[in-house]
């Protein structure tokens, strides 16, 4: 599978900006990265690894037929792509969670939904942004 310029650009951007926005959230507003019992610098690793495959999933939803088909400009496509795998990364870690943290209620539930979904909704921008915007003569003779 050849990989272009657009979707490595794409791709790094989109993990970085989420990871910055796990970073302000977890780490700043929330304070909950001060909670790790474990080197920080380990989970920042695994964090940034977890972000990056994040952003791949991401970029491979945005590119898929089902979602061209459904959600045709590419901005309404980052858009739904980021909300769709928010909403499925924040069911997955609520449950791996669930037995962790004893304090969840509905409103701190509906709020950390809407923040996973934001971080990916912001990923999903970036990947858009670089479809319209980084130029691949290769890419835009072949259709």
């Amino acid at each position: 599978m050849l990989y272009s310029f657009r979707f490595y650009i794409s791709w790094i951007i989109s993990a970085i900006l989420m990871y910055g926005a796990f970073y302000f959230w977890h780490g700043v507003f929330l304070n909950d990265l001060s909670f790790i019992t474990f080197p920080i610098w380990i989970f920042l690793i695994l964090a940034a690894l977890v972000y990056l495959v994040i952003s791949y999933v991401l970029y491979r939803l945005f590119e898929s037929k089902l979602f061209k088909r459904l959600f045709y400009p590419p901005i309404l496509r980052g858009l739904m792509s980021g909300f769709t795998v928010g909403f499925i990364l924040f069911a997955f870690v609520t449950v791996l969670g669930i037995s962790f943290t004893k304090n969840f209620n509905v409103t701190y539930i509906l709020v950390d939904c809407a923040w996973q979904i934001i971080e990916q909704i912001i990923g999903g921008f970036i990947i858009a942004f670089g479809k319209i915007m980084l130029f691949e003569p290769s890419q835009e003779t072949s259709h």
